[in-house]
């Protein structure tokens, strides 16, 4: 799994994690708030994509989800299913401040799962601490379509970082009791978030996980 030149640890598991999403959603700041990430990390110009190695300390022993972040390869289409290919779970991020890029998250889950069947997805909403949301909680539902779970963070302040992580290490090791004995080192945040109105947003989400699902397409709710 390691790539040339990157340090590996005995004993630790080791998974692929692709991160997928339009350009501009924020997926490099948001693996390089990881203070492992950032310190090692390879590049392989063959594939065109950075890989993070992310470490994570559980109730389980230390786990590290090898990160492969695409970032600036989304023009080129035809080359992604060779990121996706051994992938063992994935994160597909948008932006929540734009609203063509949860258009475009059926795209990418669609690619993806076509190469990887039944690996473990998480759904991203970043940049919740911006005062400029175009895609509401309402509008939210691609992951209740798919099954899959979401998450709103804010890549620059820190918010919710560990969660999409700890979700899909529970769906690898098999086992929802699977917690943090220590918290990742982040970068120091950026930005404040607001949490009281984000509460708000969390409170939405939270409700309409009982209400029935809409007719109309992702799109249609946008508009």
């Amino acid at each position: 799994m390691a790539l040339p030149g990157m340090q590996r640890q005995e004993g630790v598991p080791e998974f692929k994690l692709v991160l997928i999403g339009d350009g501009g959603t924020g997926k490099t700041t948001f693996v390089k708030r990881h203070k492992s990430g950032e310190f090692e990390k390879a590049y392989e110009p063959t594939i065109g994509v950075e890989v993070h190695p992310l470490d994570f300390h559980t109730n389980y022993g230390a786990l590290r989800f090898y990160c492969w972040d695409t970032a600036g390869q989304e023009k080129f289409g035809g080359l992604r299913e060779g990121y996706y290919i051994h992938a063992n779970c994935a994160i597909i991020m948008f932006d929540v401040t734009s609203r063509l890029t949860y258009k475009s998250v059926p795209v990418w889950h669609r690619d993806l799962t076509r190469v990887c069947e039944n690996i473990p997805i998480v759904l991203c909403g970043n940049k919740v601490d911006s005062k400029n949301r175009q895609v509401k909680a309402k509008h939210v539902i691609f992951h209740r379509k798919k099954n899959l779970q979401y998450f709103e963070i804010s890549a620059r302040s820190n918010y919710q970082y560990e969660k999409p992580f700890v979700y899909l290490a529970r769906k690898l090791v098999g086992d929802n009791s699977l917690t943090l004995v220590k918290a990742p080192a982040l970068a120091p945040p950026d930005v404040v978030i607001d949490m009281e109105a984000q509460a708000k947003v969390e409170a939405e989400l939270q409700q309409a996980v009982n209400a029935p699902l809409p007719d109309a397409d992702d799109d249609e709710l946008l508009e």
